[in-house]
């Protein structure tokens, strides 16, 4: 009888041992997830030009983009094809509740609540058919709001940092090292020691899209504006790994796409309708490469877009 006693008690204080350690492992986790998350949920301003015609197909977009949660405002003008969204969601999410009512949506600007503090963009292009589109919004002096969507990943995490170079000579091994001002060790976005390019990890969902919205304390647009985005082929360590790169690049892997990060229009700084060059219409050029073959508007291989 007593030796049952005694195994009780060992088997009830090893239990207890188990789960205090599962305990604070899953803690550990939890609080590792939650330094690297900076998901934003503060709303800006897009302004979208939109193709329309009367009334009622503003009607259509009001219900459209009204109907979401994520939509704080609509102002709509229809005698200058304008949309301005007030809103948390990202501006893929927004564009797509736009053109679910049949009518095209061209992003022309974004801005925040406050005073215009500065806009970027980088337009992202790498192996095989990975591209995206990153856009930075410096919301105050403090906070930089960075929204994305990224295409043709394989599914899961991958490492998203600011490189210091602007150079894409040879393709994305160019573009430098992270941009590293002063000097830090390599880290998450939630931590005080972290290159002021480390931007953690996008997730990519099963086909391959990773789409996203964040919120950084350390970068600022002014800073970064000729400087390059690389996106990753595997996840950031965030430099808590064991790996002797974990402290330069988060391990991370080879660098899969990037792009040369550029000044953008602010809200209402963008009147372009038609190229004066070539004369292809805003809403002809989306479907068009930026320049060389399929860009004229003669070739008849690059048809005009039609609703």
């Amino acid at each position: 009888m007593a030796a049952a006693i005694i195994r009780s008690s060992r088997f009830a204080s090893v239990s207890r041992k188990l789960g205090s350690f599962l305990f604070k492992s899953a803690f550990v986790v939890q609080a590792a997830t939650c330094g690297s998350k900076m998901d934003s949920e503060r709303p800006t301003k897009l302004e979208f030009a939109v193709q329309m015609t009367c009334e009622s197909c503003a009607q259509k977009v009001r219900a459209a983009l009204e109907g979401n949660p994520g939509v704080k405002s609509v102002s709509i003008d229809v005698s200058k094809e304008a949309v301005l969204v007030e809103s948390a969601l990202t501006s893929v999410e927004v564009q797509a509740l736009i053109e679910s009512t049949g009518r095209r949506a061209v992003l022309k600007g974004i801005g925040g609540s406050e005073q215009d503090f500065g806009a970027a963009v980088a337009m992202l292009a790498g192996v095989g058919s990975i591209q995206g589109v990153v856009r930075f919004l410096q919301l105050s002096e403090e906070r930089c709001l960075i929204d994305g969507t990224i295409d043709g990943l394989e599914p899961g995490p991958h490492g998203l940092h600011v490189h210091t170079l602007g150079d894409l000579t040879l393709d994305c091994l160019s573009c430098g090292e992270h941009y590293n001002p002063f000097g830090r060790q390599h880290g998450g976005p939630g931590d005080s020691e972290r290159h002021t390019g480390d931007l953690g990890n996008i997730v990519a969902g099963p086909d391959g899209r990773a789409s996203f919205r964040l919120e950084d304390s350390q970068l600022k647009v002014w800073d970064v504006i000729g400087r390059s985005l690389v996106v990753d082929a595997g996840e950031d360590d965030l430099g808590r790994g064991g790996h002797p790169l974990s402290k330069q690049t988060g391990n991370s892997g080879e660098r899969l796409a990037c792009g040369i990060i550029a000044r953008s229009a602010g809200l209402f700084q963008n009147p372009k309708q038609i190229c004066a060059c070539d004369g292809v219409t805003l809403w002809e050029e989306r479907d068009r490469p930026i320049a060389g073959k399929g860009r004229s508007k003669a070739n008849p291989e690059t048809p005009a877009a039609h609703l």
